[in-house]
Formats: structure tokens, sequence, C-alpha cells
């Protein structure tokens, strides 16, 4: 499972991890967890810059170029990635030292980037093959999906927690290097103590919130319309009756028209939404470059992740919304995990998780953080 150099955008994290980032991520396996700063060849990490540079771009305020890291060279592209490692550990109740190991083994084997190639068949951050029954191609291009294998081949491994963690790493993967894990021990270690912090209520308590719904009580905004007269809408459907709104400007008529064209077709995190329906699963949709590519076909230039789109445009109330304003939901107001596109009649479309298809849902469905409105689209 030896690492090639690739690259790919970074982006929308996945719902499906998000929305239970809240479980367990702060649950230690006692003193071995905890470990010392520099691995064993004497090799250490500066933890503050790990954590300025995770805290700059999860907030969506991008890399700062003056933080040199080893092994982080693209944290743009990287860190997004070990979000999603660490967050699918905590989903799965993996504790501290295994979201750990996963890091370790996920920075040597890719450097924490999704890869189209590698040694043989090997795919993906942490370079499965699918020849060796991790998974087909897609799947293991699917960074949610890489990670829980990863992390069920781990709990598989009788006593692990009393492992080194290139120890625990090799036992996974096997791999024809088995003392490289060592070296990122202390790198992956300062991601996943920063990541936690960045987590709802800093990684620890639970939310109880499935995927794609609102929590109950107060919180959020709700818009005056919410659609609830369009009952139960089936996956990748438009409702009966429905008509793109005739107040809807030009451009945002477009934009919603081209939206609706990709129904049905699959999530991909990290995809570009520039072949929704081709065969290669990174020319699919995630919910930030559905937004980008809808918007593009009507002229008008998104940036491409959650992150920086709630920062675009106009902030305007939710009883007050148009054909075409973005709605954000999940995590939070200033940094929110999810987009989605307001088309009338109190309905959004939305690419809305892994194994879910591009869909049209009810406004009153979701707890909207936030909403844009970006002016060229009206104009």
């Amino acid at each position: 499972m030896k690492a090639v150099a690739a690259a790919i955008g970074v982006l929308c994290l996945s719902p499906l991890v998000l929305a239970t980032t809240a479980t367990m991520a702060a649950a230690g396996s006692g003193a071995a967890s905890k470990g010392a700063a520099c691995a064993p060849g004497g090799s250490s990490v500066d933890a503050s810059a790990v954590a300025k540079q995770v805290a700059a771009i999860l907030g969506g305020q991008g890399g700062d170029g003056s933080i040199r890291v080893e092994g982080l060279e693209l944290p743009d592209e990287q860190i997004p990635h070990a979000k999603t490692i660490v967050a699918t550990g905590i989903a799965l109740k993996v504790p501290e030292r295994g979201q750990v190991v996963a890091l370790a083994t996920a920075i040597q084997e890719s450097r924490l980037r999704n890869l189209n190639s590698g040694d043989r068949d090997s795919l993906g951050l942490f370079q499965q093959r699918p020849s060796q029954g991790w998974g087909t191609p897609e799947q293991i291009r699917d960074p949610v999906y890489a990670a829980t294998k990863f992390y069920k081949g781990l709990l598989e491994v009788k006593g692990w927690q009393q492992m080194t963690i290139t120890q625990a790493a090799q036992a996974v993967q096997l791999s024809g290097f088995p003392n490289a894990y060592a070296q990122w021990e202390p790198l992956a270690r300062a991601l996943q103590q920063a990541i936690v912090k960045t987590l709802p209520n800093g990684g620890t308590g639970q939310t109880g919130q499935e995927p794609g719904t609102a929590p109950g009580g107060a919180g959020g905004c709700r818009p005056g319309e919410d659609g609830p007269g369009w009952g139960s809408i089936p996956e990748g459907t438009v409702p009966a009756g429905y008509k793109i709104p005739a107040d809807a400007s030009p451009k945002a008529r477009i934009a919603i028209d081209w939206a609706m064209h990709q129904l049905g077709t699959l999530y991909q995190w990290g995809g570009t939404c520039t072949a929704p329906h081709g065969p290669d699963p990174m020319g699919r949709c995630d919910c930030s470059s559905l937004m980008q590519q809808a918007y593009a076909k009507a002229g008008v230039q998104l940036t491409r992740t959650t992150y920086t789109q709630v920062k675009e445009g106009d902030a305007v109330p939710a009883n007050t919304l148009k054909p075409g304003d973005l709605l954000f939901t999940r995590g939070t107001a200033a940094v929110p995990e999810h987009v989605g596109m307001y088309i009338g009649a109190g309905l959004v479309i939305n690419a809305p998780r892994t194994t879910k298809p591009v869909r049209i849902e009810k406004v009153g469905d979701w707890q909207i953080l936030a909403v844009r409105r970006i002016p060229a689209l009206n104009s």
C-alpha cells in the first residue's frame, strides 16, 4: 500500500459523519492514549502550529501560508480529510488512540489525500485495494467508507490498544513498510487533539440528532413557508405539481433547473459535480459542489466549500426566502456543515450525504442556521 502523488479538491464534509460528531471524541484509552510528543525516532511536531492551521481551515478562513508543518504541505486538502477520519471514529465510538492510529495510517499511505491510484490497485486515503476485499473502487474513494473499513479492521485486532501505534496500523494494513507509521504519530496526535476541539460540544456529549433531521426545541430559524402540504417526497423525485416559481429571477431559474436535472445522482463527498451522471464517482456532487455548479450554469461564480459559501452574498432572514437562496444547516451559523438551495414553494434541493441521492426536501425538515442571497443571481 505504497502512496503515490496525486491531488484532489477539498470539501463539504460528509453529513453522515457530521451528524454524529458529538458522540465520544474525547473518550481516550487511559495512559496509553496520551503518549509523548515525540515519535520513537525523536521527531517532533509543533502542536500549536497544527492547532492554528486546523482552526483556520475548519473555521473557513483557509490555510495560513506562513505555517509550515512537515506532512501538512497541502493543509486545505489534508485537514478536512483528517476531520472526516476523526469524526468517523467518533461515530463508531472508537477511542482517541484508535483515531490516532487511523490518522497516522492515512498520513503514511496517502498524505491524507483521496488518491485515485497507488501501488497496484491501491486507492483512497488508506490505499485500500479492491482486489484484497476492501470494497469497490467507488466505495474506497468515499472517505467515510474507507475510514469505516479501517476502523472495523482495527477493532477486530485483539489487543490493539496495548500495541504501539505502528504495530496497530500494520496489523490492519499489512504494509510492505511496517515501520513507516511511527514517524507520523506526533502529527496524528496533534491533528486529533486539534480537530476534536472544532466539533460540536468539543467532541463530547451526544446530540441524538440523525442525519438530515432538525433537532427539537428552539434554535435555528424557520421560514414562513415550510412546505408541509407536499407530504412525503420520495428520493430523487420532483413533487407532483411543483413548478419553478414565476417570480424567480432568470438566473435563479437556470440554477434551479440544472440542479433538478441532477436529482437521483448519488452523493460523493469531495465530488466536483462536473459529471454527475458519468461513470467516475468523483464527478458526482457533494452539497457545496452542487451549489457551485448550479450557480455556474447561470453564470454566477461561487466558492467551493460550505465554509466559504456561507460568507458570500448577503445574509437575509429565513422568512424572506427567494428562489436560489442558499440555506445552511448542521454545525453552527458561523461554520455550517451542509448547504442546499431554496427552490420556492417551501422546498430545498440538496445533496444530502453518502449513500443518498440529490433530492428535494421540505424546508420545514431543516434547522436553518443561515441564509445567504447572492446578488448576482438576482440581477
